[in-house]
Formats: structure tokens, sequence, C-alpha cells
């Protein structure tokens, strides 16, 4: 029989343990995990705090078990319901919750993603604490580095609040990989408002092309290809070099591709080994989605372009002629 300060000691650890862990909600598209979960995955490590993840949806199992063998992460919390089909923020917020006052997290975090984004600020305002968005480095526990201005400004911030909502860029943290036994078990129940807010629907681009999230190559076109009839050139250049395709949001608005194309603060953030920017000025919004780039190639025959300014290697040229005569030399 043990002695009530051999009960109150292992009870104290055991509250400790829970105090310094951290929470991780997955993002995933019910069949797989989302490449930003793995990069939020390695960030939430360098926290110094044991990981959990907590995966909700209609089909959470299923993504639970790929999690599970993620390596760093030692529980893998499961929320499934017909309710969290689509992890709309204000259905999935009540099981992060709920999940909170159970485990009592030192962290909660997300990729910083538009998924990410919704959730973690409508947590952080349940919970009563600020949220730090956008990550970029991690030096302890409760010291970060994250960007402002596009990218222009770099901060780094202390947080004391008891629980951190954090967000991370994806981009600044390599994914993390399989070889982990993580626990799988229930998540907390939790009461699931549905009257709220409804999914109506999504129009998602099919393509054969590298994901621009994950691609090692991006070619990227502006609004100097003057209609959506030119961006064959970029389209035949990126295959040639099995490239992901990204546009400026000049481009964007002007009807040439669509919005899910984007490059930059509003759009979707890349680092790939190297980027080609084709037509495209580099206005400040559009560097800092695409600045962290290995190599930055830029084609623009403006030679006072602010994307020279960033780029490996410049070429003041006419893109109408340039393009071709570069995809013709990869055959």
């Amino acid at each position: 029989m043990l002695s009530a300060r051999t009960v109150l000691t292992r009870t104290a650890r055991l509250s400790n343990a829970r105090l310094n862990s951290t929470l991780v909600v997955a993002e995933h598209d019910e069949t797989k995990l989302a490449p930003i979960t793995l990069n939020a995955i390695t960030a939430a490590g360098k926290l110094g705090n044991d990981v959990s993840v907590l995966v909700t949806g209609a089909n959470a199992q299923k993504v639970a078990e790929q999690v599970a063998k993620v390596n760093g992460v030692k529980r893998v919390l499961v929320a499934q319901d017909d309710k969290l089909k689509n992890n709309l923020p204000e259905r999935v917020a009540p099981v992060v919750l709920a999940s909170q006052k159970q485990f009592n997290f030192s962290a909660i975090t997300a990729g910083s993603s538009a998924f990410g984004r919704g959730l973690i600020p409508r947590v952080a305002a349940k919970l009563d604490v600020s949220s730090i968005s956008d990550i970029t480095q991690v030096h302890s526990a409760d010291s970060f580095t994250r960007t402002l201005y596009a990218g222009n400004a770099v901060k780094k911030v202390k947080s004391s609040a008891a629980v951190k909502l954090l967000t991370f860029r994806g981009t600044s943290f390599e994914p993390a990989k399989e070889g982990g036994s993580g626990a799988v078990e229930k998540a907390p129940s939790a009461d699931i408002a549905t009257d709220t807010s409804e999914f109506l629907g999504q129009e998602l681009s099919k393509s054969e092309r590298p994901d621009l999230a994950t691609a090692k190559i991006v070619v990227s076109g502006g609004r100097g290809l003057k209609s959506g009839d030119n961006f064959k050139l970029i389209y035949e250049l990126a295959d040639k070099l099995g490239a992901g395709v990204g546009a400026s949001r000049a481009a964007v608005d002007a009807g040439y591709v669509p919005n899910d194309m984007q490059v930059g603060q509003t759009g979707k953030i890349v680092a790939p080994e190297l980027y080609i920017a084709i037509g495209i000025s580099g206005a400040i919004q559009h560097l800092a989605g695409m600045k962290d780039s290995k190599t930055i190639v830029a084609i623009n025959k403006d030679p006072d372009a602010p994307i020279f300014q960033v780029a490996d290697i410049g070429l003041k040229a006419d893109l109408f002629k340039a393009v071709p005569e570069l995809t013709a030399a990869l055959k």
C-alpha cells in the first residue's frame, strides 16, 4: 500500500507532465494529413515539451493512425463525429477547449494556414489570452520570432500567458518524419453546436503538377503575361521542370488564373529549392510569400523591378521571347 506522501508526489509529477505538454491541432482532408501539420509538429517539439496531436473530423480515426507514426508524437487524441466533417473552426474549437480542460496543455498550436488562422484565435479568445501568429523561430517555451509588415520587419516576442496559442509558418520548419509510435485515445467529449455555421461546398482545382506547398521547384507568372491564355508559357516551362505553378496577386485579380495559385502574404507561403518569377514586379506582398526560397530567378523587362533586389539570378528580357527559348533549351 502506498503512503500518502508517495501518492501526493506521483500526483504532482503527473500534474507537471500535463502542464508541460503541447497540443497540435491536425489539419487534413479526411484521408491524409496536410503537410503543414508535420511542420507544426516539428515546431511544437522545439518548445521542449511532450507533443500531443488532436485529430478531428468525420473520418478522424484513419488520419489518427497516420499521425501516430510521426516521430515526436507521444499521444493522439481522436474526435470522430459527423458534425466535425470539413473541420469548421466553430465546431472544432469546442473539442480543443474540452481537451484543454482535461489535459491542461501549456501550448495549443497549429500550422499557419487558413485552418490554423481560423481556429487558434477563436480558441485564444475563449481562453482569454492573446495568440501569436506566423512564428518563424522558436527560442524557448515562451519566446518566439515572427514577421511583420509583409516580412519587412522581424520581431522577437515573449509570452507570459499561462497557455500559449500559436501558429507556425510551415516553410520555417522541417516536416516531422515517420518513426513514432504514439498512443491513440479518444478525445474528451464536447458540445458541438451546428446552428452557428454550415459547410455549403468547395471548388478545388485539380492538377497533376506538384502542390505549391511542397513543390521543390515553383514557376510563377505575373501581370506581365497580359492574359490567362499566355499562362501556357508558364505551364509548359513548369512541366519541363516538374514544377508547381504559382501566380502573383495581380495576375489572380486580373482573372488570369484561379486564386488558389496565388503566392504571397494573402496567398500561399512557399520556400522551394528553386523559385522562378516571370513577369512579376515584386510587390512586398508577393515577396513575403516566396523570399525564403533557396534560389530565386527573375525574368522581367523592367530593370528597376523590385523582384531583382531579392533574386539570386536576374534576366532583363522580354518574357515572350526568353521563356519559350528557355523551355526549348530544356528539351
